[in-house]
């Protein structure tokens, strides 16, 4: 796998999009000699990022697979969003019967660093269609210790959605940086009315939004191999414009935000620019699917994220897959569903659905995530003069606890029982020692 800054300026969405990349719980007992046969193998698979429309699609593909393979039958697990990556995670520690689980780039490290689940390498290289996954998905899939853990089924960036209809009676125009964005969603604002400008995010996940942003005010300065820090070798918490960072991350909520945003995660994120109560959210492209069924053609548009104080914006490419449990008892069938669902016939079908970006290179380019709310990515990716790729730090020992200790002091900034000094000064001793314990 590649090092250095070279790896992760070629994990931009350019090739991806524009040269030739795209082209609920069942019951019933796991293992071999149950179901409607003696020989039927019984796999238990598990979803994360779940929506209803996401499981639906699960389903449809896994009764493709079933009908090809009358021997296997496959038990989906559909938890709640929120929650999902804590059951998969308990379920694999007591070393629950799950075969195939589906792996992002967030859980990972974790599940690698704990022998949850299995290194792929013998399966991908007797696979010919891993060779046909483009740069982007590969980089991922192999992101811990250069073997694949996952098989990408999707890649991810965020960008901006905003309410077209709400900034043409405004007289605005789409935010290019930060303090643009502020100042749209306090104009937005009518508190009175239920309508506010921004789908702040303040509960689970907020932590991506609040380093994003401070990298962005910490511009150019930024160490893209190792982003929690600057090139002196200074976390990006240890600087003044940190504090101007923060200084707008409390504005923005305060000014421009629902009061019960401070607990938003992604579902009432999007609930609340789809409903018509925010007219401003920050999201991934999954979102786009039901922003279109929310939304009358026309009322919303998309545009590239906005920019730090000196024109910088710092962006990374995620990922989520399938993957197998180190312990499966059925790991050549689990493999073969992997395999199948990893096709560029069934990757066709479930990005469209899931509006993530397709992991193939032999898909023919597609018109669909070229154009319309798909575009920003394309203008992202070409200017590199001011849009930044970078490693995310998700390989440090201490990334999981880190999610929660940032989301739970920036609540308590925003509440008024921490100080932004107090926070920030924590959040750069917390990032001193990681990179004392290292990787």
């Amino acid at each position: 796998m590649m090092k250095g800054t070279k790896r992760w300026l070629a994990v931009s969405l350019v090739p991806v999009l524009a040269a030739g990349a795209l082209g609920g719980c069942s019951s019933g007992q796991s293992g071999a000699g149950s179901g409607s046969g003696s020989n039927t193998v019984n796999l238990k698979m598990i979803e994360s990022l779940t929506s209803p429309a996401r499981t639906e699609v699960i389903k449809k593909m896994i009764a493709s697979f079933e009908a090809a393979n009358p021997n296997i039958k496959v038990e989906l697990i559909s938890p709640p969003l929120e929650s999902a990556d804590n059951k998969i995670s308990t379920l694999l520690s007591v070393k629950d019967e799950l075969d195939v689980l589906e792996v992002r780039d967030v859980t990972v490290k974790q599940f690698v660093t704990n022998k949850w689940i299995a290194d792929l390498t013998s399966y991908t290289s007797a696979w010919s269609g891993y060779k046909n996954l483009n740069a982007n998905s590969l980089a991922m899939a192999n992101y811990i210790d250069n073997k694949p853990y996952y098989i990408p089924y999707g890649l991810y960036q965020k960008m901006l959605f905003y309410r077209k209809d709400w900034f043409d009676q405004k007289g605005l125009t789409p935010p290019k940086t930060w303090d643009d964005l502020a100042k749209a969603a306090k104009t937005l604002t009518d508190s009175p009315n239920n309508r506010f400008g921004y789908s702040f995010r303040g509960g689970s996940g907020a932590d991506g939004y609040i380093v994003d942003l401070l990298r962005d005010y910490n511009g150019t300065n930024v160490n893209l191999d190792d982003a929690m820090f600057l090139k002196s070798g200074a976390t990006i918490f240890s600087t003044p414009e940190a504090k101007q960072g923060m200084a707008l991350y409390v504005s923005l909520y305060k000014d421009g935000s629902p009061k019960d945003s401070i607990n938003w995660a992604f579902a009432e994120q999007v609930q609340g620019f789809v409903s018509g109560a925010t007219g401003m959210l920050i999201q991934d492209p999954d979102t786009i699917d039901p922003v279109k069924q929310g939304l009358k053609e026309g009322t919303w548009a998309t545009a590239p994220m906005p920019t730090g104080p000196s024109g910088a914006s710092h962006y990374k490419v995620g990922a989520a897959g399938w993957g197998m449990t180190s312990y499966s008892k059925h790991p050549k069938e689990a493999w073969k569903l992997i395999e199948f669902l990893s096709s560029p016939e069934q990757n066709a079908v479930f990005t469209k659905v899931a509006g993530v970006i397709p992991i193939h290179n032999s898909a023919s380019v597609d018109k669909y995530f070229k154009e319309g709310a798909y575009k920003p990515y394309i203008d992202m990716a070409n200017d590199t003069a001011h849009y930044f790729p970078y490693k995310p730090e998700t390989d440090y020992k201490g990334f999981g606890e880190w999610r929660k200790i940032v989301q739970q002091d920036a609540q308590a900034v925003l509440l008024g029982k921490m100080t932004i000094d107090d926070a920030l000064k924590k959040w750069d001793a917390y990032w001193v020692n990681e990179k004392k314990q290292g990787k």
